[in-house]
């Protein structure tokens, strides 16, 4: 399903509709996380409408690029995402955090489409690292991604495994870091600040780009450039706005994990942009 030339102004459509029904998932609910959900939107849809090589029908199908979302608890995003591109029905959205559900808080496998269960931050990556060496292993050619929060990349874990994909040369490798600059309790440069954390990534030996994370163009220019980098692993610091779409909502760690009411939710659809 990797597209070679995007229609950029029907990612921004979708980008739109993809927030109308990441909020009405959550209203539906009664819980959820919004705002690193709303910063993420345009990332998804570069990875899986252009980047990604991938097959809804056949989720297992061992070509596919993968994806591993470590910030685990945006699964509004996840699941408005896999339901749009065909991994499952779009109906089911209304069973989010519902008891018996699939679509629970935290992404899990039994979802099509959800590569490792997630949510307990700072192990996706290295997980990605395993995936990556694997395909080296079998001499296949697929990609691994990995999206991470900015307040995950805190945790000591994350560096260990961007120093082991940079000493095993995993340029089969993308990071990816949704950089909204707000965590659960507050902004991430008042707990536990990451500048400069291009120059970070850098010099633990990996090519970095830095790009605007709700920008179609500069995520997909970011993504070739990627594929095009042999010899290191690639990591992408999106600067996303938390939120992106409600003003209410943006650069506010209250939105971090809790849902809009019905009242919340009509307000948040006459402003989303």
């Amino acid at each position: 399903m990797a597209t070679s030339s995007p229609d950029i102004s029907s990612f921004k459509a979708k980008a739109l509709q993809f927030r109308k029904e990441i909020l009405e998932t959550l209203e539906g609910a009664g819980s959820g996380h919004p705002g690193g959900s709303l910063s993420a939107v345009e990332i998804f849809i570069s990875l899986y409408g252009a980047a990604m090589n991938h097959r809804p029908q056949e989720p297992h199908w061992e070509g596919r690029d993968r994806l591993v979302v470590s910030k685990g608890h945006i699964t509004p995003a996840v699941y408005v995402t896999l339901s749009n591109f065909g991994y499952f029905p779009k109906e089911e959205l209304k069973t989010f955090r519902k008891f018996g559900s699939r679509l629970q808080g935290h992404v899990v496998k039994k979802v099509p489409g959800v590569e490792f269960n997630t949510g307990s931050l700072g192990h996706g990556l290295s997980y990605v690292n395993g995936v990556a060496m694997a395909a080296r292993l079998k001499g296949a050619d697929f990609k691994a991604y990995c999206l991470m929060g900015d307040g995950e990349i805190q945790e000591g874990s994350v560096w260990e495994a961007a120093m082991s994909a940079s000493h095993f040369k995993l340029d089969n490798v993308c990071a990816i870091v949704d950089y909204n600059k707000v965590q659960e309790n507050g902004l991430v440069s008042d707990i536990k600040g990451l500048e400069p954390l291009a120059e970070k990534w850098k010099a633990f030996g990996w090519n970095t780009i830095e790009v605007d994370g709700n920008d179609f163009e500069q995520l997909l220019k970011a993504f070739t450039n990627f594929k095009n980098t042999k010899g290191k692993p690639t990591a992408v610091i999106a600067n996303t706005l938390k939120g992106k779409g409600v003003p209410f909502m943006e650069l506010k760690s209250a939105w971090h994990g809790k849902a809009p009411n019905k009242e919340q939710l009509a307000e948040a659809l006459k402003v989303l942009y």
